[in-house]
């Protein structure tokens, strides 16, 4: 009877300070993501928010890139005016990250790196801001916001196709359309469309 009592308080015991760990790290957690984000830093990283944007939408031959649409100062005025704070924090800590990773990898900020170095480089953010799959990823995301790569992908692409030269030279623009037509097949390299 002894040794079952020891037992029994020796699993709750360990329970409880699994538990407090658990707390623990989550107030830690809750602290990171909560706290009043640094929004001086970003402003500082316009080149490597363009270098970022680039390595998304590059420019081809007859369609501009990223930076001709000046996707990086619209990506530091959602990030600052328009994203709630946890994911201000988690966008900035995953920037962070990322020209940490460069800085030691090759020894330079991301904007300088070569193009093969920054794609490893934002595919490594990518592939480290992947949520859980199912409920528990929507829980995460509920609790946590969006990921890095997932707010610098969706600012880069509105900013991208909010701007007058991807709007008009990387979608198909039509200034006056026509009558709306819900679903109608796409010509061998046609164009999205763009609208004001």
């Amino acid at each position: 009877m002894f040794d079952l009592m020891n037992r029994r308080k020796a699993i709750i015991r360990g329970a409880m300070a699994i538990a407090g760990l658990a707390v623990a790290g989550g107030g830690y957690e809750g602290y990171r993501i909560l706290k009043t984000p640094d929004l001086d830093y970003l402003n500082g990283q316009r080149a490597a928010l363009a270098a970022l944007g680039e390595t998304i939408i590059p420019a081809t031959a007859d369609s501009p890139g990223a930076t001709d649409a000046g996707v990086a100062d619209f990506i530091i005025r959602m990030v600052r005016d328009c994203t709630i704070r946890r994911e201000q924090n988690r966008f900035l800590e995953g920037l962070r990250s990322l020209q940490s990773h460069c800085q030691s990898r090759y020894g330079k900020p991301y904007e300088r790196c070569a193009e093969r170095e920054q794609e490893e480089a934002l595919g490594r953010a990518e592939a480290s801001g992947r949520m859980m799959g199912g409920v528990a990823g929507k829980v995460q995301t509920r609790l946590m916001g969006r990921s890095f790569f997932t707010i610098l992908k969706a600012y880069t692409v509105e900013g991208y196709c909010t701007a007058q030269p991807g709007a008009t030279k990387g979608l198909a623009y039509l200034y006056i359309p026509g009558s709306y037509k819900g679903c109608i097949p796409l010509q061998p390299g046609q164009r999205s469309w763009a609208t004001e």
